[in-house]
């Protein structure tokens, strides 16, 4: 028996999960800011963008401009500072079970989502790409920003390239800029989330493991 809005276990889903304090348990653009005595007031604006007090874009440019002047070399030290949120193995490791396809968005960055992806054997990867100039972060991004539309277009693009209709798909986030993507979805999930994203999400799972995502789906035992 599943609930309104419910996927029943039978019909193949594309889920596309947001990766930080999502997937894994912090905020990359936090960590790297550690990296470069900056992490108070990255977090600050961290905070402001996740309520969807100020722009995203805006957001990305002031966190990303305290990087200027790393080497490349720290991508390395974060990538193994990453920990995943508990139950995200389990998660994952269902829904391929199932034979639903995975994918993941990110306001992160692809240098870091990328691996921690493929650890997963995640195939849809979408994500903000750093610059680099001799060895070192330029405190920009390079190519198309991925915000709160482009996480919208991924789940899309994902949905279409897996022969997936829209109605057949589940958006998981946390934050102001998962609110265009959960609501493209056929099933938004609201994951340990600001009350913005509670308020408008169809399911908020709260205090839980990522993994109890698989009873709202129907694939839990």
């Amino acid at each position: 028996m599943t609930s309104p809005g419910q996927p029943a276990p039978h019909e193949r889903r594309l889920v596309v999960t947001d990766v930080d304090s999502t997937l894994i348990t912090g905020e990359v653009i936090e960590m790297l800011a550690g990296h470069a005595g900056s992490r108070e007031r990255v977090a600050e604006i961290t905070d402001r963008a996740m309520r969807g007090e100020i722009d995203f874009r805006r957001s990305l440019t002031e966190r990303v401009a305290t990087l200027e002047g790393l080497p490349v070399s720290v991508l390395e030290d974060v990538r193994r500072e990453v920990e995943l949120t508990p139950g995200a193995e389990r998660l994952v490791a269902a829904l391929h079970a199932a034979g639903w396809p995975v994918g993941v968005v990110s306001g992160g960055f692809l240098e870091v989502v990328q691996p921690l992806a493929e650890s997963l054997g995640i195939r849809f990867v979408r994500a903000n790409r750093l610059e680099v100039a001799d060895g070192r972060l330029t405190g920009r991004v390079t190519g198309p920003v991925v915000d709160a539309e482009a996480k919208a277009e991924a789940l899309r693009e994902f949905a279409a390239a897996e022969g997936v209709p829209l109605e057949r798909t589940v958006a998981i986030g946390d934050g102001a800029n998962d609110l265009l993507m959960l609501e493209a979805a056929g099933l938004g999930i609201a994951f340990n989330a600001k009350p913005v994203v509670c308020d408008q999400a169809d399911v908020a799972v709260l205090g839980k493991p990522l993994d109890a995502v698989l009873e709202v789906l129907g694939l839990e035992a």
